[in-house]
């Protein structure tokens, strides 16, 4: 079985990362298993100097994982991004559903988020069009040829990922 996911998508300050805590919270209160990816584009470190994890990727580590009774956190070096189908297929085969943040030029079906203040153009129905787009989350009236949704209501959103992907609890 294939893991379902979908991208949000937004021009940077839209508040895609405030929206998505609302909706894993939404979607953890329905008994769903929820995995997330986030896209960074600029170099990220969660190894952090005298740390021992640190100290063995410094030692030139390819891959370093480090594991405790709750959680594990794995550090790979890789020389390009793997392809987000890749790394869903890879590391998120035990949950319900996979929300990720970013990836807009993936193939990934995207909820783009719209703020009226933030700009007036849309990154999917704009000057490209994008065939994967399946909502619009919007602070505003827009027309559009998929679902608007509410931008500040997370619960909306959440009930519309659960509906169109037909995702319920596996446990």
């Amino acid at each position: 079985m294939e893991t379902k996911a979908v991208s949000f998508v937004a021009k940077s300050g839209t508040g895609k990362t405030t929206l998505l805590e609302k909706v894993i919270v939404n979607l953890k209160e329905r008994g769903l298993r929820v995995g997330v990816i986030k896209h960074d584009a600029h170099r990220f470190d969660i190894d952090h100097p005298g740390k021992d994890s640190h100290r063995l990727t410094a030692a030139g580590a390819d891959t370093m994982l480090i594991s405790s009774p709750e959680k594990l956190a794995v550090v790979k070096k890789h020389r390009a991004s793997p392809p987000i189908e890749e790394l869903i297929a890879t590391y998120f085969g035990d949950v319900d559903i996979v929300l990720t943040e970013g990836f807009k030029l993936s193939s990934m079906p995207k909820i783009e988020l719209h703020r009226q203040e933030r700009s007036q153009t849309l990154l999917c129905r704009g000057e490209n069009y994008d065939a994967t787009l399946i909502a619009i989350a919007s602070d505003e009236a827009l027309e559009v040829d998929v679902p608007v949704l509410d931008l500040n209501d997370p619960a909306q959103v959440a009930q519309f990922v659960v509906d169109y992907f037909k995702v319920q609890p596996s446990h």
